[in-house]
């Protein structure tokens, strides 16, 4: 599961018209909103008001599954080293000019990336494997048990209500 041209430049095009990834990090799994930079994927979050990144530390690898934006199917899955970007520096500049243009309703558009630079962190997830084979079986996880039930039959005497109303509608 290395990476090569081929696998890479998947990876960036699938990433980079994926409006999100579902990142799985130490034993978290969320989907986030990203920005494609400089070979790489970008996340934002963990400040107020921001998408929270559980399980994504500085120096950890992560999960990465992308899916097709048209379909919603899978089409790639990678593994990436997370690094996490100080503040300020060239980098940081780099991903939050694009991380910017992707925010929707942000709460104070001029201020954001001050904010951002105080009380979030930015990740870096650079690809490191690849894999475009499909799991053997469903990833989909077992619905919590609930009381709640779907519809249940209609009563017997209710279209005959709902008939009788529509009537007296159309005379009045």
């Amino acid at each position: 599961m290395t990476l090569s041209t081929l696998d890479l430049a998947l990876v960036e095009e699938a990433t980079k018209k994926s409006g999100l990834i579902w990142v799985r990090g130490a034993g978290a799994d969320r989907a986030l909103w990203h920005a494609w930079v400089d070979g790489a994927a970008h996340v934002l979050g963990d400040g107020p008001g921001e998408q929270p990144l559980p399980g994504l530390a500085d120096g950890a690898t992560a999960e990465v599954t992308v899916r097709s934006k048209d379909k919603g199917g899978r089409l790639v899955a990678w593994t990436a080293a997370v690094r996490e970007l100080p503040p300020g520096g060239g980098a940081w500049e780099a991903a939050v000019a694009e991380l910017k243009g992707k925010r929707l309703n942000a709460p104070d558009s001029e201020e954001m990336t001050a904010r951002w630079a105080r009380e979030c962190r930015v990740l870096r997830l650079e690809p490191v494997a690849a894999s475009t084979d499909l799991p053997d079986g469903s990833l989909a996880a077992v619905p919590v048990g609930s009381p709640a039930v779907t519809r249940r039959p209609v009563p017997a005497g209710l279209p005959k209500l709902l008939l009788k109303r529509r009537k007296a509608d159309r005379g009045a």
